[in-house]
Protein backbone atom coordinates (compact mmCIF):
# COMPACT_ATOMS: atom_id res chain seq x y z
CA UNK A 1 0.00 0.00 0.00
CA UNK A 2 1.54 3.68 -1.22
CA UNK A 3 1.73 6.06 1.67
CA UNK A 4 2.19 10.14 0.30
CA UNK A 5 5.29 11.48 1.64
CA UNK A 6 4.97 13.96 4.09
CA UNK A 7 8.04 16.71 4.48
CA UNK A 8 6.55 17.97 8.04
CA UNK A 9 6.01 14.35 9.39
CA UNK A 10 9.54 13.22 7.85
CA UNK A 11 11.68 16.62 9.56
CA UNK A 12 9.80 15.55 12.75
CA UNK A 13 10.45 12.01 13.08
CA UNK A 14 14.02 12.84 11.79
CA UNK A 15 14.39 15.54 14.81
CA UNK A 16 12.71 12.87 17.07
CA UNK A 17 15.77 10.60 15.87
CA UNK A 18 18.70 13.06 16.90
CA UNK A 19 17.33 13.42 20.09
CA UNK A 20 18.06 10.28 21.12
CA UNK A 21 21.70 10.24 19.43
CA UNK A 22 24.89 11.28 20.49
CA UNK A 23 25.84 14.80 20.53
CA UNK A 24 28.89 14.03 18.18
CA UNK A 25 26.68 12.24 15.68
CA UNK A 26 23.95 14.87 15.74
CA UNK A 27 26.74 17.26 14.99
CA UNK A 28 27.91 15.00 12.20
CA UNK A 29 24.64 15.26 10.54
CA UNK A 30 24.33 18.94 10.63
CA UNK A 31 27.67 19.69 9.17
CA UNK A 32 26.92 17.10 6.31
CA UNK A 33 23.59 19.12 5.60
CA UNK A 34 26.02 22.64 5.59
CA UNK A 35 28.46 20.75 3.37
CA UNK A 36 25.81 19.94 1.30
CA UNK A 37 23.61 22.83 0.91
CA UNK A 38 26.73 24.87 0.07
CA UNK A 39 26.60 22.60 -3.04
CA UNK A 40 23.02 22.70 -3.79
CA UNK A 41 22.59 26.19 -3.59
CA UNK A 42 23.67 29.39 -5.61
CA UNK A 43 26.46 31.04 -4.26
CA UNK A 44 24.20 34.80 -3.80
CA UNK A 45 21.43 32.65 -2.43
CA UNK A 46 23.52 31.46 0.60
CA UNK A 47 25.05 34.70 0.85
CA UNK A 48 21.17 36.08 0.97
CA UNK A 49 20.72 33.00 4.16
CA UNK A 50 23.71 34.29 5.87
CA UNK A 51 22.81 38.31 5.48
CA UNK A 52 19.25 37.70 6.24
CA UNK A 53 19.90 34.91 9.36
CA UNK A 54 22.66 37.53 10.75
CA UNK A 55 20.33 40.29 10.83
CA UNK A 56 17.38 37.96 12.68
CA UNK A 57 19.89 36.67 15.55
CA UNK A 58 20.88 40.21 16.12
CA UNK A 59 17.30 41.20 16.23
CA UNK A 60 16.59 38.55 18.45
CA UNK A 61 19.49 39.54 21.01
CA UNK A 62 18.28 43.26 20.90
CA UNK A 63 14.83 42.26 21.58
CA UNK A 64 15.81 39.65 24.63
CA UNK A 65 14.55 36.34 22.16
CA UNK A 66 16.17 33.25 21.91
CA UNK A 67 17.36 32.66 18.19
CA UNK A 68 18.35 29.24 18.63
CA UNK A 69 16.18 27.12 16.63
CA UNK A 70 13.47 26.37 17.05
CA UNK A 71 12.40 29.71 17.44
CA UNK A 72 9.20 30.84 19.37
CA UNK A 73 6.49 31.19 16.85
CA UNK A 74 5.86 34.60 18.95
CA UNK A 75 9.36 36.18 18.25
CA UNK A 76 9.01 35.12 14.32
CA UNK A 77 5.71 37.31 14.26
CA UNK A 78 7.04 39.84 16.43
CA UNK A 79 9.58 39.91 13.76
CA UNK A 80 7.25 40.05 10.67
CA UNK A 81 5.74 43.42 12.60
CA UNK A 82 8.93 45.36 12.83
CA UNK A 83 9.42 44.27 8.99
CA UNK A 84 5.93 45.34 8.30
CA UNK A 85 6.20 48.95 6.71
CA UNK A 86 10.30 48.52 6.03
CA UNK A 87 10.37 46.05 3.52
CA UNK A 88 8.06 44.68 1.11
CA UNK A 89 5.58 41.93 1.48
CA UNK A 90 7.70 39.76 -0.60
CA UNK A 91 11.33 40.83 0.98
CA UNK A 92 8.98 39.35 4.13
CA UNK A 93 8.54 36.08 2.41
CA UNK A 94 12.27 35.96 1.30
CA UNK A 95 13.34 36.54 5.29
CA UNK A 96 10.89 33.88 6.80
CA UNK A 97 12.33 31.47 3.90
CA UNK A 98 15.87 31.94 5.03
CA UNK A 99 14.29 31.86 9.15
CA UNK A 100 12.73 27.90 8.05
CA UNK A 101 16.21 27.02 6.23
CA UNK A 102 17.88 27.58 8.91
CA UNK A 103 15.59 25.45 11.56
CA UNK A 104 15.84 22.51 8.02
CA UNK A 105 19.76 22.98 8.92
CA UNK A 106 19.48 22.00 12.21
CA UNK A 107 16.41 19.46 11.80
CA UNK A 108 14.09 21.16 13.33
CA UNK A 109 10.30 21.78 12.75
CA UNK A 110 10.14 25.45 11.01
CA UNK A 111 8.12 27.75 13.33
CA UNK A 112 7.44 29.67 11.11
CA UNK A 113 4.65 27.77 9.68
CA UNK A 114 2.93 28.53 12.86
CA UNK A 115 -0.74 30.04 12.80
CA UNK A 116 0.73 33.14 14.69
CA UNK A 117 3.15 34.26 12.13
CA UNK A 118 0.77 33.15 9.38
CA UNK A 119 -1.69 35.45 10.68
CA UNK A 120 1.38 38.49 11.26
CA UNK A 121 2.24 38.03 7.79
CA UNK A 122 -1.73 38.69 6.41
CA UNK A 123 -1.86 41.61 8.67
CA UNK A 124 1.41 43.43 7.45
CA UNK A 125 -0.07 42.86 4.16
CA UNK A 126 -3.40 43.85 4.99
CA UNK A 127 -2.28 47.50 6.68
CA UNK A 128 0.67 47.94 4.18
CA UNK A 129 -0.01 46.30 0.81
CA UNK A 130 0.92 43.75 -1.03
CA UNK A 131 1.54 45.11 -4.54
CA UNK A 132 5.22 44.76 -5.85
CA UNK A 133 7.01 47.56 -7.37
CA UNK A 134 7.98 47.21 -10.84
CA UNK A 135 11.08 48.62 -12.91
CA UNK A 136 10.07 51.47 -14.71
CA UNK A 137 9.52 49.80 -18.54
CA UNK A 138 12.06 50.25 -21.59
CA UNK A 139 10.15 49.51 -24.91
CA UNK A 140 11.49 48.58 -27.78
CA UNK A 141 10.89 52.43 -29.05
CA UNK A 142 12.67 54.13 -26.51
CA UNK A 143 15.58 51.43 -26.86
CA UNK A 144 15.57 52.05 -30.49
CA UNK A 145 15.79 55.64 -30.49
CA UNK A 146 18.43 55.63 -27.62
CA UNK A 147 20.91 52.99 -29.65
CA UNK A 148 20.50 55.27 -33.01
CA UNK A 149 21.80 58.17 -31.09
CA UNK A 150 24.65 56.54 -29.86
CA UNK A 151 28.26 56.83 -32.12
CA UNK A 152 30.80 54.62 -33.04
CA UNK A 153 33.53 55.36 -30.13
CA UNK A 154 34.43 52.11 -28.58
CA UNK A 155 32.66 52.70 -25.98
CA UNK A 156 29.12 53.66 -27.83
CA UNK A 157 29.91 50.12 -29.51
CA UNK A 158 30.18 48.18 -26.49
CA UNK A 159 26.82 50.08 -25.06
CA UNK A 160 25.19 49.25 -28.38
CA UNK A 161 25.85 46.15 -27.95
CA UNK A 162 24.43 45.85 -24.16
CA UNK A 163 21.52 47.70 -25.28
CA UNK A 164 20.72 45.47 -28.13
CA UNK A 165 21.28 42.28 -25.90
CA UNK A 166 19.06 43.78 -23.06
CA UNK A 167 15.99 45.03 -25.25
CA UNK A 168 16.02 42.07 -27.53
CA UNK A 169 16.87 38.77 -25.08
CA UNK A 170 14.52 40.27 -22.69
CA UNK A 171 17.46 38.59 -20.09
CA UNK A 172 18.63 39.49 -16.52
CA UNK A 173 21.64 41.28 -16.05
CA UNK A 174 23.31 38.04 -14.43
CA UNK A 175 22.63 36.99 -17.77
CA UNK A 176 23.92 39.33 -19.75
CA UNK A 177 26.76 39.80 -18.48
CA UNK A 178 27.71 35.74 -18.83
CA UNK A 179 27.16 35.57 -22.53
CA UNK A 180 30.03 34.09 -23.85
CA UNK A 181 31.21 34.89 -27.78
CA UNK A 182 30.36 31.14 -28.25
CA UNK A 183 27.00 31.62 -27.02
CA UNK A 184 26.02 33.81 -29.93
CA UNK A 185 24.26 31.19 -32.96
CA UNK A 186 24.23 32.56 -36.03
CA UNK A 187 21.12 32.27 -38.08
CA UNK A 188 20.30 31.73 -42.11
CA UNK A 189 17.95 35.63 -41.83
CA UNK A 190 21.18 37.25 -40.22
CA UNK A 191 19.36 36.98 -36.52
CA UNK A 192 21.00 35.00 -34.11
CA UNK A 193 19.85 32.72 -30.84
CA UNK A 194 22.10 33.10 -27.74
CA UNK A 195 22.08 30.24 -25.60
CA UNK A 196 21.15 30.72 -22.08
CA UNK A 197 22.88 27.92 -19.92
CA UNK A 198 21.10 28.46 -16.51
CA UNK A 199 19.64 31.12 -15.49
CA UNK A 200 17.14 31.72 -12.40
CA UNK A 201 14.06 29.41 -13.57
CA UNK A 202 16.66 27.12 -14.95
CA UNK A 203 19.24 26.41 -12.18
CA UNK A 204 20.57 22.98 -13.24
CA UNK A 205 21.42 24.00 -16.85
CA UNK A 206 18.75 22.29 -19.02
CA UNK A 207 19.60 25.33 -21.51
CA UNK A 208 17.09 28.02 -23.37
CA UNK A 209 17.53 30.34 -25.98
CA UNK A 210 16.82 34.20 -26.40
CA UNK A 211 16.91 35.83 -29.61
CA UNK A 212 18.65 38.45 -30.95
CA UNK A 213 17.68 40.69 -33.94
CA UNK A 214 19.48 41.10 -37.08
CA UNK A 215 20.66 44.33 -36.20
CA UNK A 216 21.51 43.18 -32.75
CA UNK A 217 23.58 40.79 -34.33
CA UNK A 218 25.53 43.25 -36.01
CA UNK A 219 26.04 45.09 -33.10
CA UNK A 220 27.34 42.73 -31.46
CA UNK A 221 29.72 41.29 -34.24
CA UNK A 222 31.08 44.59 -34.52
CA UNK A 223 31.99 44.60 -30.79
CA UNK A 224 33.47 41.37 -30.56
CA UNK A 225 35.66 42.58 -33.58
CA UNK A 226 36.50 45.94 -32.09
CA UNK A 227 37.29 44.29 -28.73
CA UNK A 228 39.34 41.12 -30.29
CA UNK A 229 37.02 38.28 -27.93
CA UNK A 230 38.00 34.90 -28.82
CA UNK A 231 35.14 32.10 -28.56
CA UNK A 232 35.33 31.39 -24.59
CA UNK A 233 35.47 35.28 -23.74
CA UNK A 234 32.56 37.12 -22.19
CA UNK A 235 30.81 39.42 -25.00
CA UNK A 236 30.18 42.23 -22.33
CA UNK A 237 33.28 43.62 -21.57
CA UNK A 238 35.32 46.86 -20.43
CA UNK A 239 35.28 49.22 -23.15
CA UNK A 240 38.88 50.35 -22.09
CA UNK A 241 41.55 48.99 -25.02
CA UNK A 242 43.90 47.12 -22.40
CA UNK A 243 41.69 46.47 -19.91
CA UNK A 244 41.17 42.48 -18.65
CA UNK A 245 39.06 40.79 -20.52
CA UNK A 246 36.32 39.57 -18.04
CA UNK A 247 33.14 38.79 -17.33
CA UNK A 248 31.53 42.40 -15.60
CA UNK A 249 29.46 43.09 -12.79
CA UNK A 250 25.13 42.75 -13.37
CA UNK A 251 25.05 46.15 -11.38
CA UNK A 252 27.02 47.81 -14.63
CA UNK A 253 23.87 46.87 -16.75
CA UNK A 254 22.10 48.89 -14.75
CA UNK A 255 24.75 51.89 -15.11
CA UNK A 256 24.46 51.88 -18.68
CA UNK A 257 21.45 51.78 -19.38
CA UNK A 258 20.89 55.09 -17.09
CA UNK A 259 23.56 56.25 -18.88
CA UNK A 260 22.88 55.88 -22.13
CA UNK A 261 18.60 56.64 -21.96
CA UNK A 262 19.29 59.52 -19.18
CA UNK A 263 17.03 58.08 -17.23
CA UNK A 264 18.28 57.43 -13.59
CA UNK A 265 15.20 55.37 -12.57
CA UNK A 266 15.27 52.56 -15.02
CA UNK A 267 17.58 49.23 -14.24
CA UNK A 268 18.68 45.97 -16.01
CA UNK A 269 15.48 44.89 -15.07
CA UNK A 270 13.42 47.61 -17.24
CA UNK A 271 14.18 46.04 -20.51
CA UNK A 272 12.16 43.15 -19.55
CA UNK A 273 9.18 44.70 -17.79
CA UNK A 274 8.80 46.46 -21.40
CA UNK A 275 9.67 43.93 -23.78
CA UNK A 276 6.59 42.14 -21.67
CA UNK A 277 4.67 45.40 -22.23
CA UNK A 278 5.18 45.86 -26.14
CA UNK A 279 4.40 42.05 -26.62
CA UNK A 280 0.64 42.61 -24.82
CA UNK A 281 0.34 45.56 -26.88
CA UNK A 282 0.66 43.80 -30.12
CA UNK A 283 -1.42 41.46 -28.67
CA UNK A 284 1.18 38.42 -28.58
CA UNK A 285 -0.40 35.58 -26.90
CA UNK A 286 1.16 34.15 -23.28
CA UNK A 287 2.51 30.94 -23.89
CA UNK A 288 4.53 32.94 -26.27
CA UNK A 289 5.85 35.77 -23.61
CA UNK A 290 6.48 33.00 -21.10
CA UNK A 291 8.74 31.48 -23.83
CA UNK A 292 10.47 34.32 -24.51
CA UNK A 293 11.32 35.44 -21.12
CA UNK A 294 11.92 31.69 -20.02
CA UNK A 295 9.03 32.14 -17.28
CA UNK A 296 7.70 28.70 -16.10
CA UNK A 297 4.63 30.46 -14.48
CA UNK A 298 2.46 32.76 -15.73
CA UNK A 299 2.27 34.83 -12.65
CA UNK A 300 5.38 37.73 -13.61
CA UNK A 301 4.68 38.70 -17.28
CA UNK A 302 1.12 38.59 -16.36
CA UNK A 303 2.16 41.45 -13.31
CA UNK A 304 4.45 43.40 -16.06
CA UNK A 305 1.37 43.46 -18.40
CA UNK A 306 -1.44 44.26 -16.24
CA UNK A 307 -1.66 47.62 -17.33
CA UNK A 308 -1.65 46.82 -20.73
CA UNK A 309 -4.06 44.49 -20.57
CA UNK A 310 -6.58 46.63 -18.56
CA UNK A 311 -6.33 48.90 -21.66
CA UNK A 312 -7.35 45.84 -23.65
CA UNK A 313 -9.45 44.33 -21.63
CA UNK A 314 -13.41 44.12 -23.06
CA UNK A 315 -14.69 47.05 -20.55
CA UNK A 316 -12.17 49.25 -22.95
CA UNK A 317 -13.08 47.83 -26.25
CA UNK A 318 -16.58 47.90 -25.74
CA UNK A 319 -15.89 51.65 -24.77
CA UNK A 320 -14.32 52.33 -27.75
CA UNK A 321 -17.08 50.55 -30.36
CA UNK A 322 -19.62 52.63 -28.55
CA UNK A 323 -18.02 55.75 -29.00
CA UNK A 324 -17.10 55.34 -33.22
CA UNK A 325 -20.99 54.68 -33.15
CA UNK A 326 -21.57 58.35 -31.17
Amino acid sequence: MEHNFDRSNERMATAIQLVSTSADAREQLKAEYHKRSDAAFAPETLRNFRQITAMFCSWCREKGYDAAPPVDPKAVAAYVDYLGGKVRSTAIGVRLWAISEMHRAQFQPSTCNHRLVELAVKAVKRKYGAAVRLAPPLGKKEMIETIQKLGSSRLELRDKAVLWVATDSGCRASKIVAFKVKDLVRQDDGSSLLYVSRSKTDPYGEGAYSFLSEAGTEAVLRWIETAGLESSDPIITKSQPNSQIRHMDPATISRILKRCTGRSEVSAHSTRVGGVQDAFRLRCDLSSIMVAGRWSSPEMPDRYGRRIMASQSTSAQVSAAFSKSR
